[in-house]
């Protein structure tokens, strides 16, 4: 292996997986330049893939391992990191507008176009799923912004300005999962980690047509061995990209078949005709033939029609119906003698306007190593340069087995990967249990269900929560957080029930313990009370009912008194009433100034039965009710409710119904919607600093909710 030595930039790894062979580039940029320090190229001992899609992904891994293995032994460095580009026969292409207001106008700053970039890329992705009309999971693997706009207007760069409304066109392109799955598994086999990963027509236009010439209106077609990609410019911008499933294995068939050889051999002869008048080669008889370049032409003539035919029809298509200006054609299946001229003659331009494209647009490309300047290397060249264009690259991480692409800003965390997979916002907190609702003396009450436990999430196999920074190819593990035991009261466990009547029996105290009526019938301290049950403890017992706690046989001749007044066993007593039952008849000097105080006392409670119905003057008659020794006041209005005050979002929020509170029982008291993301991640901050879900509240928190675009 070659000692390893230092470079004056970063070195990227550029590898093109194309259907016949697997180029790997080193290089780095300096200035302007790309400075390329190591290239090798294998190809595929078989077919292992087709039409731009693996087929078999071991063999493509090991043939990427030689790769990989060859340019470290090159250059003496350790590769870990990779830059690639797909293709594949089923490409998708969604274009939309995405405009974001500014309240108030301010100051564009770099950080807002990309943030304008990915909600333009989330917008083609949820246009894209709803035309989406198969079964098959889609990615998106590369965007180009078509054009900015400031306030309405179009414009061409926007940091720095003051807006009022930024915008932008944007072009998304989307690849099947087992085309993208396909690579990762390959590049995988190899020991490999993806750092960026782009469309082929993305990363062959960094090189083929620089931004001075993008004013024009240029096809780009790189023909390789499976498909030809295709991407268009016009007005400065790339407007458009697409592909066929055909390209320069088309020819090789034909001519393996005429030729009667096998697939390695009639590649080998494709090539040579390019260079030779007459190539020679041994058949599957094993004898040695010879053919002439212009039999081997006339021969692949109706299938270089046909492909240029369908290219032209597709640039058409992706150019608004009419052609283009011109085209530059790179990649090894367009280097076959008449293919420029063919594909020329059915654009209906003039042939010099399709031209093959190496040389002539490398050159801020410098080879180090010594590599000639071929059109065969533009796409790999490409992949490197699009890592340095791309400033802020996708990454992929595993979401609960689930590969997500998710943009990276250099600050994800694992609450982003769970919105982009989706995943329920419910899902990450602790959840309450089902509260129970039941009517108190005419009165709804909710007990609250208990706190459940809150989601377990792993990252790497590490502990983790939803605010842990994420990286490339990190796996994810969220367990859903459970709910908690449903709110339960028993009658026992109500407050008002521990309380007491205390009357007075001929002049003797008597405690009454108050009883529960539940739906209209008797229940026991132990019941349970259940949804929407009707519950009122009885504030009063009958004469008859005193009488049977006391053991007391009432008998017919009995004259029964109630705060000196005439009454009979039905007669309701309340809190401090007297009572007298006796054989006798009870004189007017026989009352006592006590009875007169109850007497007051049974006033007090008349009174407080009006205030019950109507709470105008409440504070008065409670005072008035308590001098006499009237005590029961409504439930709402005594002391001891657990409340806190905090202040969230600049408003005041009154926390109630419970002993102590942490930060998201918050989310119970505010309208803040959690089922839809309204911006790239929450933010959640108490009194300045970044919040931690589980955290105690205390009195006068300032409290920060919000959506981070």
């Amino acid at each position: 292996m070659a000692e390893a030595k230092k470079y004056p930039g970063k070195i990227v790894f550029g590898l093109d997986i194309g259907t016949r062979s697997i180029v790997g580039t080193l290089g780095y940029k300096n200035g302007k330049e790309f400075r390329v320090i190591a290239n090798r190229v294998k190809e595929h001992e078989s077919r292992a893939m087709i039409d731009g899609q693996i087929h078999d992904i071991v063999k493509v891994g090991e043939k990427i391992a030689e790769v990989k293995h060859c340019l470290e032994e090159d250059t003496g460095l350790k590769l870990n990191e990779v830059c690639i580009a797909a293709a594949g026969r089923v490409l998708r292409t969604i274009n939309c507008l995405v405009e974001w207001p500014f309240v108030p106008e301010r100051e564009v700053t770099d950080e807002d176009i990309y943030a304008l970039a990915s909600m333009g890329v989330e917008k083609a992705y949820a246009d894209f799923e709803a035309i989406n009309d198969s079964d098959t999971k889609f990615y998106c693997v590369g965007y180009s912004i078509v054009r900015y706009y400031l306030n309405g207007y179009q414009i061409g760069n926007l940091e720095g300005h003051k807006a009022k409304v930024i915008g932008a066109d944007i072009i998304a392109t989307f690849l099947p999962d087992d085309v993208v799955n396909g690579l990762y598994k390959a590049v995988g086999h190899a020991k490999l980690n993806i750092s960026s990963l782009t469309l082929e027509p993305i990363a062959a236009i960094q090189v083929a047509i620089p931004d001075k010439y993008r004013m024009l209106n240029i096809a780009l077609v790189d023909v390789g061995a499976g498909t030809s990609d295709i991407s268009i410019t016009k007005d400065g911008s790339i407007v458009s990209y697409g592909m066929i499933a055909m390209a320069g294995d088309a020819l090789t068939e034909v001519i393996a078949a005429h030729c009667l050889v096998d697939f390695t051999t009639a590649e080998q002869i494709k090539r040579d005709i390019s260079m030779m008048d007459i190539v020679t080669y041994t058949d599957i008889m094993f004898l040695p033939q010879s053919i002439t370049k212009a039999e081997i032409l006339e021969t692949v003539a109706d299938t270089i029609k046909s492909m240029t035919s369908k290219v032209a029809e597709k640039i058409r298509e992706l150019n608004g119906n009419k052609s283009v200006s011109a085209v530059f054609v790179v990649g090894g299946g367009g280097k076959i003698p008449g293919y420029t001229d063919a594909l020329a003659d059915e654009l209906g331009i003039p042939r010099e306007r399709v031209a093959l494209r190496g040389e002539e647009v490398m050159q801020h490309i410098i080879f180090e190593d010594g590599t000639q300047k071929d059109s065969l290397l533009v796409t790999p060249i490409g992949i490197c340069l699009n890592y340095f264009e791309q400033s802020n690259n996708f990454i992929f991480v595993s979401f609960n087995g689930q590969r997500l692409k998710i943009y990276d800003n250099n600050r994800l965390a694992v609450v982003d990967a769970a919105m982009q997979a989706q995943f329920p916002n419910d899902a990450l907190f602790p959840k309450r249990g089902q509260a129970l609702n039941y009517y108190f003396e005419g009165n709804i009450r909710m007990v609250r269900g208990h706190t459940g436990e809150a989601a377990v999430i792993t990252v790497n196999g590490e502990p983790a929560d939803i605010y842990t920074t994420i990286h490339s190819n990190d796996v994810i593990v969220v367990k859903e957080s459970t709910a908690g035991e449903p709110g339960r009261l028993a009658i026992g466990d109500l407050k008002e029930f521990q309380d007491i009547i205390t009357v007075i029996v001929n002049e003797q105290k008597v405690e009454l313990p108050k009883y529960a009526l539940v739906n209209g019938e008797l229940q026991s301290i132990y019941y349970d009370i259940q949804e929407n049950d009707e519950v009122e403890l009885a504030n009063y017992y009958t004469i008859k009912q005193v009488a049977e706690f006391m053991d007391v046989i009432l008998e017919p001749d009995f004259k029964i008194y109630v705060n000196n007044k005439n009454a009979d066993e039905s007669t309701p007593v309340y809190e401090n009433f007297s009572i007298i039952w006796s054989l006798k008849e009870l004189e007017l000097s026989d009352v006592t100034e006590d009875a007169r105080v109850f007497a007051e006392a049974e006033s007090a409670a008349d009174s407080f039965e009006d205030f019950k119905k109507d709470k105008v003057g409440a504070e008065e008659r409670i005072e008035q009710a308590e001098k006499v020794g009237y005590s029961e006041t409504p439930t709402e209005l005594k002391p001891g409710i657990s409340s806190l005050s905090v202040i969230v979002n600049g408003r005041n929020v009154l926390l109630t119904g419970k002993s102590a509170y942490v930060f998201v029982d918050v989310f119970e008291f505010i309208d803040f919607d959690l089922t839809s993301a309204k911006g790239r991640q929450i933010v959640t901050e108490i009194n300045g600093r970044t919040a931690q879900f589980m955290e105690p509240l205390n009195s006068g928190d300032v409290i920060r909710i919000c959506w981070m675009s």
